[in-house]
């Protein structure tokens, strides 16, 4: 072994780690920083305050239990919230069970049931009118902070409502109001004045496993 490589191993190998770690929290402060920088300017620029219009769509499970979350999310501030559910017709779901009785959430389970079940279009729609006027009178009611209209989408997909009259009215809803539409698919003429709009995506479902739905998941 020459000097040269004596005095290479003889050097402590702790000293140059420490100089690499320190030299990575100055970059990783750097990238902070600048990130910061970035979301402080967003922030900034966010001065209006209102009510948004949420829609959550796609094939992906998940959509009612985020439109639920961000309800409770709410109430826990002491705003008062609404649900109108429009095509599951059921009572015994756990979300209904947690929040029926809850003062300041008023829920209406207005559907008979999904349309495979029933297979009657006539009473579809007639329930989907039913609930829509529910829906309506709430997005003139300014106590409510938010209102969740539950799988309300599939109402327009299949033809039981007209879309147009129900963008008018959520244009129209007393500015403080939020909103939050789920199901599948959604309307053009909805997306189109939505503010925010999340896709639930479905990579993978037990259902297909051969795994039925199960309390506290699926209902």
């Amino acid at each position: 072994m020459t000097t040269v490589d004596n005095t290479l191993s003889a050097l402590p190998k702790k000293d140059m780690s420490h100089s690499d770690s320190i030299d990575a929290d100055v970059k990783h402060q750097k990238r902070m920083a600048a990130r910061k920088a970035v979301m402080d300017k967003k922030i900034a620029a966010a001065t209006e305050e209102r009510g948004v219009l949420i829609l959550l769509k796609g094939n992906g499970k998940g959509k009612s239990s985020s439109a639920f979350g961000t309800m409770a999310r709410c109430v826990g501030h002491g705003k008062k919230a609404a649900v109108v559910q429009f095509s599951k017709g059921r009572t015994e779901t756990g979300e209904y069970k947690l929040f029926k009785d809850h003062n300041l959430i008023d829920w209406h389970v207005m559907g008979h049931g999904f349309t495979w079940e029933t297979q009657d279009k006539t009473q579809d729609i007639a329930a989907a009118k039913q609930a829509w006027s529910v829906a309506e009178a709430l997005l003139n009611n300014e106590q409510y902070e938010m209102l969740v209209f539950d799988e309300m989408s599939y109402m327009f997909k299949y033809g039981y409502l007209d879309v147009l009259p129900v963008v008018e009215a959520l244009k129209k809803r007393p500015r403080h109001q939020h909103v939050i539409i789920t199901g599948r698919t959604m309307a053009t003429p909805l997306q189109d004045i939505a503010d925010t709009i999340s896709v639930v995506q479905d990579e993978r479902h037990a259902f297909r496993l051969g795994v039925k739905a199960q309390q506290g998941i699926e209902y």
